[in-house]
């Protein structure tokens, strides 16, 4: 773990002895003109590189990118500077959101290159919010914000050993946001402790008529995730206990380890009979449709030169050994071919929804509060080669960030556990809307952590 620094980051990268600063006279700069005593007053904060930040390209750590200077900042950077937060920097992420090619290599990009996990040079960090797990974890920062689509918050911040949240989708505005999926989107915080992720989380938080999803926030929905922080949070609660990685006999101790201390602390665990049959071709199909029209929507009003999916596509067939010397853009080529397949597209929308029903049904059904497990096995080592799922081909591979991710609903993954010495998050998945009950159950959990 590194000791704290009081440094600049613009990315996150490379190994715990190198840290390297794309534009960093011009951060520095850009600090200098700001008043230290105001600087030393706020909280400082890292910013994942596909959200607007004035000054600064938004990359998606793309080459092809290096032109995007947003006009304005994204709607929840808006309030973070309105708040009591300095902006730290910007950090690295798997490029395009892991949304270029199946064979990617999470925490790479052509412009930040490969982030590292802080327990191991040779592990991947997860991704593809990787540099701001990575801030959060080697102590360069006490929160960051990510996003996420599927997984992309609550795995990083899993296998590096810190606290993440994934938000009802509709609870942060994705304005600014460069976009996988109108569906699935959130931004989130990614922090040291329960408290620090609920206080960012509070003010990001909010309407912004730009993005109709925050629009399905209750009316009466109260914007107060902080006053509940106390003990009491696990008391009377029943979690449905889920299962993903009872087969791996460490995972299985870690289950029955947490089963112990949930009901230690007045909650009661109970095991479910969960049929559901994940639709991944259909969700896939989803995300490959609403990626282009959604992206192709943010360059519109962007200062990149690059205005369509298509020429994105060029751009990196031109510069495919910078761009592509590990792995292809597939999902790019992939995306484009769902143009006119309107059709495909709703009865994908309606296996996602039927997603939703079957995830509610199931806390209905069983008087759940929550559901409960492990986030995702640990740590896996980098593959150039093969990508991610390579790497991962020949060990353990378990999670349960997928259900929460397609049916918008929110994760909240702590660090309590570990495996080889490895960190292993604890995920508490609730109902619509439930994020301040989860963060009051994550805070009593991590309280209780050396009863684990």
């Amino acid at each position: 773990m590194m000791k704290k620094k009081n440094v600049f980051i613009i990315f996150c990268l490379a190994t715990l002895s190198q840290l390297i600063y794309p534009q960093l006279d011009k951060f520095n700069a850009y600090v200098a003109q700001i008043p230290k005593e105001s600087i030393s007053e706020k909280v400082s904060i890292a910013i994942k590189d596909n959200i607007d930040l004035v000054g600064f390209p938004t990359t998606a750590g793309s080459l092809a990118m290096l032109d995007n200077f947003p006009a304005q900042n994204a709607f929840i950077v808006s309030k973070l500077k309105k708040s009591n937060y300095f902006i730290n920097g910007k950090t690295n992420l798997s490029e395009w959101a892991n949304f270029r090619s199946e064979k990617s290599v999470s925490g790479w990009s052509s412009y930040g290159g490969q982030t590292r996990n802080p327990n191991g040079v040779n592990l991947n960090p997860c991704g593809s919010s990787s540099g701001s797990a990575v801030a959060v974890a080697s102590g360069l920062v006490d929160v960051a914000v990510g996003t996420e689509t599927n997984g992309s918050i609550s795995c990083p911040s899993s296998v590096n050993g810190i606290v993440g949240h994934k938000p009802t989708v509709g609870l942060l505005s994705r304005s600014g946001i460069i976009p996988i999926s109108s569906t699935q989107d959130t931004a989130g915080p990614m922090g040291i402790s329960v408290e620090v992720v609920a206080k960012a989380l509070q003010v990001m938080a909010g309407v912004d008529k730009a993005d109709s999803a925050t629009l399905l926030i209750p009316n009466d929905f109260v914007y107060d995730f902080t006053s509940n922080l106390k003990q009491g949070g696990i008391s009377g609660k029943r979690f449905g206990l889920l299962e993903s990685g009872k087969n791996n006999a460490e995972a299985a101790i870690l289950l029955k380890r947490l089963t112990k201390l949930i009901t230690a602390l007045g909650g009661t665990v109970v095991e479910i009979d969960d049929s559901r049959v994940y639709p991944g071709e259909d969700e896939y199909f989803l995300l490959l449709y609403e990626f282009r029209i959604g992206l192709e929507n943010y360059l519109a009003k962007s200062s990149s030169k690059h205005k369509t999916l298509q020429s994105l596509i060029d751009f990196n067939s031109t510069n495919a050994e910078k761009i592509m010397p590990h792995f292809e853009q597939e999902i790019f080529e992939k995306s484009i071919s769902t143009l006119d397949q309107d059709e495909k597209y709703l009865k994908a929308l309606q296996m996602v929804e039927k997603v939703r029903i079957e995830f509610n049904d199931l806390l209905k059904n069983n008087n759940l509060d929550s559901f409960i497990g492990l986030t995702r096995n640990p740590a896996w080592q980098i593959d150039y080669e093969g990508g991610d799922d390579a790497a991962m081909a020949n060990q353990a591979s378990y999670g349960n960030g997928a259900y929460a991710a397609i049916a918008g609903y929110p994760h909240l993954t702590i660090p309590l556990a570990s495996i080889n010495n490895l960190p292993v998050g604890i995920s508490l998945i609730g109902p619509a809307w439930s994020d301040a009950m989860l963060l009051q159950m994550g805070y009593e959990l991590e309280k209780n952590k050396e009863s684990f």
